[in-house]
């Protein structure tokens, strides 16, 4: 098998998983990797340093770590430009792309959520507000 971590073929060979979704969980889990999939996805190839600024808060490691896992897993891929200095570009791939949908949808889903959550807690009048603010000033 290629294009998937070796951890997961091991649980697929060992009947670690319950259902199909705990692989397409398995794959997408991480804290930054369906952010950088809908990047990636929505707006094309990124250099490293570009996906760094996207995520102020995610430490150089973590982003190594998750574009390493995406790219094992076959999600992305990493083109070196034989360049002086190398430039590395991150883009989907075919697989990749495939996931999109679902990762719009998880997007729509929670942006709907996200303003229910605001109007329960009273916070959608303050935000609307602000934001009238800003597009006067």
């Amino acid at each position: 098998m290629s294009d998937i971590r070796k951890e997961i073929q091991e649980k697929i060979r060992n009947g670690d998983f319950n259902c199909e979704k705990e692989l397409t969980l398995s794959i997408i889990s991480g804290k930054w990797k369906i952010v950088i999939l809908w990047h990636l996805g929505v707006e094309g190839p990124h250099r490293f340093s570009e996906l760094q600024r996207l995520f102020p808060k995610i430490t150089h490691k973590m982003l190594t770590n998750q574009l390493k896992e995406l790219i094992e897993d076959g999600i992305v891929h990493r083109e070196v430009y034989p360049e002086v200095p190398p430039r590395v570009e991150y883009s989907m791939t075919e697989l990749g792309m495939t996931l999109l949908p679902i990762i719009q949808m998880m997007y729509e889903w929670g942006k709907k959520r996200m303003a229910a959550i605001k109007k329960e807690m009273g916070l959608a009048e303050a935000e609307a507000e602000t934001e009238e603010v800003s597009k006067k000033g």
